[in-house]
């Protein structure tokens, strides 16, 4: 259940991001993704931004379906990482309506800390989690390999890059620029 507080604080937090500039954008562009959890089946496909412009209900999807699906909790996801997601789309080639796999997006420091205290440190789950600041996503996407998608992140060089085949994932967060 979600509290009003945390309700409010989403809110008002999504509202200071719509007043930031977003980059350049080409007059009619659009930024749109379309993102499936795979641990929900839930999936949104979302304008957030229009002719150099967010879009609040586009912004509002997404952050809901980024959610902690763990506890429901939203948090406004980082507008550069949504940026990031389509120029990773961009880069591979994708249609705009084929749907990024989303393992986790947003983490609540509860569930951080669950998960790392059920795993240990050595399980890639830091402390400091990107994901609790809404600038990380751990996504793979359907026919493309992870190698590919890893390579695509890479290029971009927008943040941080984690490979984990063995989990079938890519993490990709805009945090300073590294790799693992």
């Amino acid at each position: 259940m979600i509290s009003r507080r945390s309700l409010l604080g989403a809110g008002i937090a999504g509202g200071a991001a719509l007043t930031m500039p977003l980059p350049a954008m080409a007059a009619g562009a659009e930024w749109r993704l379309a993102i499936r959890n795979v641990h929900t089946n839930e999936s949104v496909d979302a304008v957030f931004a229009r002719n150099g412009d967010f879009v609040a209900d586009g912004l509002a999807e997404l952050n809901h379906g980024l959610r902690d699906w763990r506890t429901g909790q939203v948090f406004p996801m980082d507008r550069k990482l949504l940026g990031l997601l389509v120029q990773l789309r961009e880069k591979l080639d994708m249609r705009g309506g084929q749907k990024i796999d989303l393992i986790s997006g947003y983490r609540s420091p509860d569930t951080n800390a669950a998960l790392r205290a059920r795993g240990g440190a050595h399980t890639g789950v830091a402390s400091q989690s990107q994901h609790m600041l809404g600038k990380a996503t751990d996504i793979m996407i359907q026919g493309v390999s992870l190698d590919r998608l890893r390579g695509a992140a890479l290029a971009l060089g927008g943040g941080g890059v984690g490979y984990y085949p063995r989990d079938g994932f890519v993490h990709v967060d805009t945090g300073r620029v590294r790799h693992w």
